[in-house]
């Protein structure tokens, strides 16, 4: 590099209070992205039967909010590649605003087809909640990646609760403007959607991406590119036996969860359940995805990323067991739903983590993106065929199925801690 080193763009005293503004950036965007989120995933499926006028479809538009992340993932990681976390961030919230707009039209003109493509859309902007915790990771130190990770997820507890009891006044908000009840939540989460873009674009200055990579000293030109390519990335991963590790963990628990989560109301409508207590069992689950996500991050940091897999594992076995086994017991089927929520939340944390650590700063936001991209994949792979499985076999063979996914993961684990405890040859 000619004309000597570049100057770092932080002294070491400004990187501390760089990390402290990026963080709570971070975690006061993920608030918005939550609550956009949840306001519209509450009556997703009721907005779908609504307009489809059957109850056979209305599982269409969770699957198309799966979708939307998926097929982002990559172009996001492209898209911060080149230009950093920020325009990443906001581009996926603008998606997202975008998309609830959609679904705000086909509901109106009462197409199903167009509410479907809205939905995916809306789901996009679930991608800036999970590149988020990465964004959390760019200039976190390694002893404290985790817990970085593990905050900003936490922070999406706030949104996520506070969603589905903003639906009902969001419907009736649009009274009058000819606009379905149902789809007033999706009005409200496009206007959350823009106050996340905004928030990020403003304030999320310097990029926490691009300054990482000043700090560690990445040069810019064709050869950066190419070292920051898809194709690099999946050189990285294919090098690093705890690079295939973390993605097969984030992987894994995503698509168990998914699958078992998705499937319960249903389960639980057999047997009696109201939709009062169907919605505690659900709001237990989702306060062990995120409440202890800071317990996670915590351990990773503290006894190791292999050994919070370890617990990952073992509370998703678990929860299955529980699950599964429960019958007509609700709190049994509550407890299972809770411990597979705390599950998600250690194998997500400690497989990030992971991920981050596994692969050179230059592969990362490729590596990334090509995680989410494959976890949500899977889970929405899991979610269509947890449907199948319930009809042909029941809940308790999905739980079986659901345990059985984890069998990759235990395997690659094993075998890596394996590796670290043999003794070296002499």
């Amino acid at each position: 590099m000619s004309g000597g080193a570049k100057p770092l763009p932080v002294t070491p005293e400004q990187l501390t209070a760089l990390r402290r503004r990026v963080h709570a950036v971070l975690v006061a965007s993920q608030i918005l992205g939550g609550l956009g989120i949840a306001i519209g995933v509450a009556l997703a499926a009721v907005l779908a039967k609504e307009v489809s006028g059957t109850e056979a479809l209305a599982g269409l538009a969770s699957t198309a909010t799966v979708a939307g992340p998926a097929l982002l993932a990559m172009p996001l990681a492209s898209l911060m590649n080149a230009r950093g976390r920020r325009a990443g961030l906001t581009l996926a919230y603008l998606v997202g605003a975008v998309g609830a707009g959609v679904v705000v039209l086909g509901a109106t003109l009462g197409s199903f087809p167009l509410l479907l493509a809205g939905m995916v859309g809306f789901g996009g902007a679930s991608s800036a909640n999970l590149q988020a915790r990465f964004a959390a990771a760019d200039l976190a130190e390694p002893q404290r990646r985790a817990r970085a990770i593990s905050t900003v997820v936490w922070a999406t507890t706030i949104g996520a609760v506070l969603g589905p009891n903003i639906a009902a006044p969001a419907g009736k908000s649009v009274a009058g403007f000819g606009i379905p009840a149902e789809a007033g939540p999706f009005l409200w989460a496009a206007v959350v959607f823009l106050l996340g873009a905004l928030m990020v674009t403003v304030l999320l200055r310097p990029d926490p991406l691009l300054t990482a990579r000043a700090l560690a000293g990445a040069t810019d030109g064709a050869e950066a590119e190419e070292e920051r390519s898809l194709k690099a990335g999946m050189k990285a991963v294919r090098e690093s036996s705890r690079a295939r590790l973390a993605l097969v963990t984030v992987a894994a628990t995503h698509a168990t969860m998914v699958s078992v989560m998705s499937m319960t109301p249903v389960a639980l409508g057999h047997h009696g359940a109201g939709i009062e207590l169907i919605g505690l069992v659900i709001s237990g689950h989702i306060a062990g995805m995120y409440a202890f996500s800071p317990v996670m991050g915590w351990l990773a940091d503290r006894v190791g990323r292999l050994s919070v897999i370890g617990l990952a594992a073992g509370l998703l076995v678990g929860a299955a067991l529980l699950a599964g086994t429960a019958g007509p017991s609700h709190a049994q089927t509550a407890a299972g739903l809770f411990l597979l929520g705390l599950g998600w939340s250690a194998g997500l944390v400690s497989g990030s983590a992971l991920l981050t650590d596994a692969v050179p700063q230059a592969a990362r936001a490729a590596v990334q993106g090509l995680s989410d991209t494959i976890m949500n994949t899977a889970a929405g792979l899991g979610g269509l065929m947890a449907g199948l499985i319930v009809a042909k076999a029941g809940y308790g063979w999905l739980n079986l199925v659901g345990a059985c996914l984890l069998l990759p993961m235990a395997a690659l684990a094993l075998r890596d801690a394996s590796r670290r405890t043999a003794p070296e040859k002499v």
